[in-house]
C-alpha cells in the first residue's frame, strides 16, 4: 500500500534565499519576497518567529482599572486581557474550555464574572472555571467524574514593561526579565539607571495611532536605520543630521540606532524636565532601539516613546504610540505646548515613514527583486533583523 508523502513545507522552496540571509553583509541578500506577501507563511512566522519570544500585545493602559474583559485578534489567534479587581493583568485563549465557542465578543465590564453564551459556563477573571450549568444532567451543576480545577481558560504566559503587555505564546521563552535584560544594560550608560528603562508616567493625549499598508517587518527594517535621513526627513536631518547617527546591534534581542545630536525641547516659556539620573554629558544622545520583534523604542533625556507594531495581515500593520514623560511634574500645563510639539514632531516623522514602508510592500510584487543587498555601513542593524528573522523560520 502507497503513502501519501507529506505536505511540503512553505519554507522549503525559500531555504536556500533564506541561507543567502545568513551570509555575511557584503554577499548576503534580503529576506525573499513571500516573507512580506504570503498568509500562509504570516501564520507560520507567529509560531515560529513570534510565538517562542515575547512580544508587544497592547498598552495596559487600554484596559480600565475596573474588573474588566478585552477581547483581542493576535494575528488570527481569539485571545483575552483581563483586568481583576486588585488591578492585575492576565492574558488567556478566549475560548470556552466546554466546547470551544469563544467566550468574549466586546470589550466590557465583567462584574468578575465571564459567561459562555453557549451552555452558560462561567469563568472568574483569573481564569477559574466557576460555574458548569447542567452539567451531570438537568439541575445537577456539577459531576462527580468532572474535575472543574483542571478545565479553567487556558492562560498565556504575560509580563509588563515601559507601559506594554507582552505575551510569550510558546509559553516557553525564558522568563521576561532576562529576555530584557541586554537592552536594559545596553541603555543603561545612556540612562544613568542600573535597570536602563527611567521611570516614567504617561501622557494621556500623547498616544497616535497609524494604519500602514504593510507587512510589520518593513515597519521594523526601516526604524533601524537612518540612512534615509537625508531623503524621507529633510526637517530631521537638519536637526539631528545623518553623520551624527550610529548603529548598535545586540547578539539575539535587538539592534538599533543612536543620535549624538538630539536637542531636549526648549522654548522661551520652559524646558521639559529631564530624567534625574541621565548623565549631563550624555544629554544630546538618544538611542532607538527594537526590541525584536515588534516593539519599538525611543529614549531622549526629556521623553521616551514606544511604538507597538500589530501584525493584522502579511500586507496591515497597525502602529500604536505613547510618549512618557519623567515625572508628573512634566504633565502641568505650563509643559502643554511643549509635550503637543514632542507628539506632533514624532506624529510627522513616523507620517513621512509611511509612504517608505508602503512603496517597500509595492515593491515586494516585483518578480524582478530578490532580497535586494545592503551597505555594509549603512545597514548594519537592518541586516541584523533579516538574519534573525532567517534563522527562526530556518530551524
Amino acid at each position: 500500500m502507497s503513502t501519501a508523502a507529506p505536505p511540503e513545507s512553505p519554507i522549503t522552496p525559500l531555504r536556500a534565499a533564506l541561507v543567502e540571509v545568513l551570509q555575511p553583509i557584503e554577499q548576503a541578500r534580503g529576506l525573499p519576497n513571500a516573507v512580506y506577501t504570503s498568509e500562509t507563511l504570516f501564520t507560520l512566522e507567529r509560531d515560529r518567529l513570534i510565538g517562542p519570544t515575547w512580544a508587544g500585545l497592547l498598552f495596559t493602559d487600554s484596559i480600565p482599572l475596573q474588573p474588566y474583559a478585552q477581547p483581542v485578534d493576535f494575528m488570527g489567534l481569539p485571545l483575552l486581557v483581563t483586568r481583576d479587581r486588585t488591578g492585575v493583568l492576565r492574558v488567556f485563549h478566549n475560548v470556552c474550555s466546554h466546547r470551544g465557542m469563544k467566550l468574549v465578543d466586546a470589550a466590557a465590564d465583567s462584574h468578575g464574572v465571564l459567561t459562555c453564551r453557549y451552555h452558560a459556563w462561567s469563568y472568574a477573571l483569573d481564569g477559574t472555571l466557576k460555574a458548569t450549568p447542567h452539567i451531570g444532567g438537568v439541575d445537577q451543576h456539577q459531576c462527580p467524574a468532572f474535575d472543574s480545577s483542571q478545565h479553567g481558560l487556558r492562560p498565556i504566559r504575560s509580563a509588563t514593561c515601559l507601559g506594554v503587555l507582552f505575551i510569550n505564546l510558546s509559553g516557553d521563552a525564558p522568563d521576561f526579565e532576562e529576555h530584557v535584560a541586554p537592552l536594559r544594560q545596553h541603555i543603561a550608560p545612556l540612562t544613568g539607571i542600573k535597570q536602563g528603562f527611567p521611570p516614567v508616567v504617561a501622557d494621556p493625549d500623547s498616544g497616535f495611532t497609524l494604519t500602514v499598508h504593510a507587512n510589520w517587518k518593513l515597519a521594523v527594517e526601516n526604524y533601524l536605520e537612518a540612512y534615509h535621513l537625508p531623503t524621507i526627513h529633510p526637517a530631521l536631518n537638519r536637526y539631528s543630521p545623518l553623520k551624527d547617527h550610529y548603529h548598535f546591534v545586540n547578539a539575539e534581542h535587538f539592534a538599533g540606532q543612536g543620535s549624538r545630536a538630539y536637542q531636549p525641547s526648549i522654548t522661551t516659556a520652559a524646558a521639559l524636565p529631564l530624567f534625574k539620573r541621565w548623565p549631563a554629558e550624555r544629554r544630546h544622545m538618544a538611542e532607538y532601539p527594537t526590541l525584536y520583534p515588534n516593539v519599538l523604542l525611543g529614549f531622549q533625556a526629556d521623553h521616551v516613546f514606544v511604538m507597538l507594531l500589530t501584525p493584522n495581515s502579511s500586507t496591515t500593520t497597525t502602529e500604536t504610540v505613547r510618549i512618557y514623560y519623567c515625572g508628573e511634574g512634566a504633565k502641568a500645563p505650563i509643559y502643554q505646548d511643549l509635550r503637543t510639539a514632542i507628539q506632533k514632531g514624532w506624529r510627522l516623522v513616523f507620517t513621512e515613514d509611511v509612504m517608505v514602508v508602503e512603496g517597500m510592500q509595492a515593491g515586494r510584487a516585483s518578480i524582478g527583486y530578490r532580497g535586494g543587498t545592503f551597505s555594509p555601513m549603512m545597514d548594519i542593524p537592518t541586516h541584523h533583523f533579516h538574519q534573525w528573522v532567517a534563522r527562526q523560520l530556518l530551524q
